[in-house]
């Protein structure tokens, strides 16, 4: 994945540099739970939590049960998250090539985190 997803995610989306790490990691390793989060990027467990519901209030995870959360297929939430923020700021939703390309860039990595997770969970 290129540096350019996270900075057009901080950029085009409004999404904080720290939600940024999060929804990447979520989309790039699989469902995971807020420990998990942390010790994968340095954060403490409570922060990663705060991260990630403020990620579920504007689209970009879903809540998996009470203690883990999962990121829809990016194709669908980098559009929703970007279009959550121009709501919230006031300013007309059209299509922006590069959040577009989120989801392009994020969707090889998204399904082939869902495909080794599937092969985990079954054995």
């Amino acid at each position: 994945m290129r540096p350019e997803v996270r900075k057009c995610l901080i950029s085009e989306v409004c999404l904080t540099p720290e939600q940024a790490d999060i929804y990447l990691l979520v989309n790039v390793e699989g469902r995971m739970d807020p420990p998990g989060m942390a010790a994968r990027l340095g954060i403490t467990p409570e922060d990663a939590r705060r991260l990630a519901d403020s990620l579920v209030d504007i689209g970009g995870f879903i809540e998996y049960g009470q203690t883990r959360y999962e990121a829809m297929h990016p194709r669908f939430t980098a559009v929703n998250m970007y279009r959550r923020m121009c709501e919230r700021r006031g300013v007309p939703f059209g299509r922006n090539k590069d959040v577009d390309n989120i989801g392009v860039e994020l969707e090889r990595p998204y399904e082939d985190a869902r495909t080794n997770m599937a092969g985990r969970e079954s054995q």
